[in-house]
């Protein structure tokens, strides 16, 4: 399999598919899932020519199991090595949830001419915790719950959390869909509990207003107006305001998850504004 190896050891697992010659398109996973929670967008980018990447963020499924550099500076550090590598230039960067927040904080530092673009969907900034500054966040009990279900038994509240809340499936009329729900518990158990425990911080607490004002490319903003992780009130109606080029679209009734629920929908989206 595919790997890189960071300065400090660890090896990041990628997906690199298409022609290297076409513009490649980088698809950042959100918590604690990885590299295959794209899978319908990295088939249906590349069935259009493009080049399409994915890597498996540390301590999340093929890549090393880490207890050390689960924050926010490690991760944009793993991506600048990625593209390195791949010599990856004018990319479009798509992230979903801590992916977006990934995104954000990996553009605002990218070398120039890397990024073309990027898309954030149902992402994490600017900030997700509540604190004086930002108080219309979710209060620190909220991800302190997240911390004790994945250190106590996070098999079960792998499972509870995408029958729950996250694909919306907890919604009255909602179809559930097994197969879903089982493909997120077989992505959150492949990585480490370490990391997984370590990322609850960084998705909540980090701070991404000014990596949102120095980002310089246009970005796009999409998110269910029914997102039950992710409230978009407080994520991406104030970041639309941050960014120098930036657009929003959202989704009445979508959930978190909708990248996966209503990828019809949101892969058409995503494709006019790679074309745009």
């Amino acid at each position: 399999m595919p790997f890189i190896t960071t300065s400090d050891g660890t090896e990041i697992f990628y997906k690199d598919w298409g022609p290297k010659t076409a513009q490649p398109i980088v698809f950042h996973h959100g918590w604690p899932l990885s590299a295959d929670d794209w899978d319908n967008q990295m088939m249906f980018f590349l069935e259009h020519g493009y080049r399409v990447v994915a890597h498996d963020r540390r301590g999340h499924g093929r890549s090393t199991q880490t207890d050390i550099g689960n924050e926010m500076d490690t991760y944009a550090a793993d991506v600048i090595a990625l593209a390195a590598a791949l010599d990856l230039k004018g990319a479009i960067h798509i992230g979903h949830s801590t992916g977006g927040g990934e995104v954000a904080h990996y553009v605002a530092r990218a070398e120039p001419g890397r990024v073309a673009k990027a898309v954030l969907i149902g992402a994490v900034p600017p900030i997700m915790v509540k604190s004086d500054a930002n108080p219309g966040g979710l209060p620190i009990e909220v991800f302190d719950g997240i911390r004790a279900g994945v250190a106590n038994n996070r098999a079960q509240f792998y499972v509870d959390l995408p029958t729950g809340p996250f694909y919306g499936f907890n919604r009255e009329g909602a179809k559930i869909d097994q197969g879903v729900i089982h493909n997120w518990w077989r992505q959150g158990m492949m990585g480490g509990i370490k990391a997984h425990y370590d990322c609850v911080k960084a998705f909540s607490e980090t701070d991404f207003t000014e990596d949102l004002k120095k980002i310089d490319v246009p970005v796009l903003l999409l998110h269910g107006e029914d997102d039950q992780i992710v409230p978009i009130a407080d994520a991406a109606l104030i970041g639309i305001k941050l960014l120098k080029h930036g657009s929003i679209k959202t989704y009445p009734g979508f959930p978190h998850g909708m990248a996966t629920t209503h990828a019809d929908i949101i892969n058409a989206d995503l494709l006019a504004f790679v074309r745009s």
